[in-house]
């Protein structure tokens, strides 16, 4: 892929109030940078996903402009500032059933601050010591909506949706032993919970989780 036969969607924002994400992981570091430029030749705030330390540095060292920042436990880069914090749709919460799904949960966060939502993010408070979540539940209620990312069997979600009244969005990680196998035994057992009305996107995507609450939040 060059440059010219990059089809970037610049009517995103005006069509669903996104800002469009580029998939880092399994781009080039040059088309990472033609791509941002683009998107600074349009006076657009860019986000690049699955970026490893070793792509961003080259990235950085070739961009020829300012405002490129690479967030190390996201994992992303960013062209531009956050979007003012819009009162209006209150604030999301990103839970983790522990410390290892970081990444995906930071991605999440990072994905809404830079939409303008105020987010918080809660580490560990996963289901093998159940008082972690019940000690957090009436912070929890303050919040419009709720992100959970959970490995191994994927339980927090389930558990979640089945204590409080707002929207949980389940994120499959691809954490776990053996059986886990890459997150797919979190994605079948959130799509399989018996919690009504819990949404569930796809093995470690923060970014799609993010933008569902986003949907939400736009329909106040």
């Amino acid at each position: 892929m060059t440059y010219q036969e990059a089809r970037i969607d610049f009517e995103r924002l005006s069509r669903l109030g996104m800002i469009e994400a580029v998939w880092g992981e399994h781009k080039t570091s040059d088309q990472i940078v033609a791509i941002l430029r683009s998107f600074k030749a349009e006076g657009q705030a860019a986000l690049v996903t699955r970026v490893d330390r070793n792509k961003a540095d080259i990235v950085l060292e070739a961009i020829d402009f300012s405002g490129v920042q690479f967030h190390s436990e996201a994992r992303c880069l960013t062209l531009g500032s956050p979007y003012e914090k819009n009162s209006t749709f209150g604030e999301v919460i990103v839970l983790s059933g522990g410390t290892s799904d970081l990444p995906v949960a930071a991605e999440a966060g990072l994905a809404l601050r830079w939409h303008g939502i105020k987010t918080e993010l809660i580490l560990d408070v996963g289901v093998a010591y159940l008082q972690r979540l019940l000690s957090q539940l009436e912070r929890l209620k303050a919040a419009k909506v709720l992100i959970a990312c959970a490995g191994m069997e994927g339980s927090l979600p389930t558990v979640l949706a089945g204590l409080v009244a707002q929207p949980v969005i389940g994120v499959p990680i691809s954490v776990g032993y053996g059986v886990s196998a890459g997150g797919r035994a979190a994605l079948e057992g959130m799509l399989s919970s018996c919690s009504p009305g819990l949404v569930v996107v796809n093995i470690d995507n923060g970014y799609g989780a993010a933008m569902a609450a986003l949907r939400i939040l736009q329909l106040e």
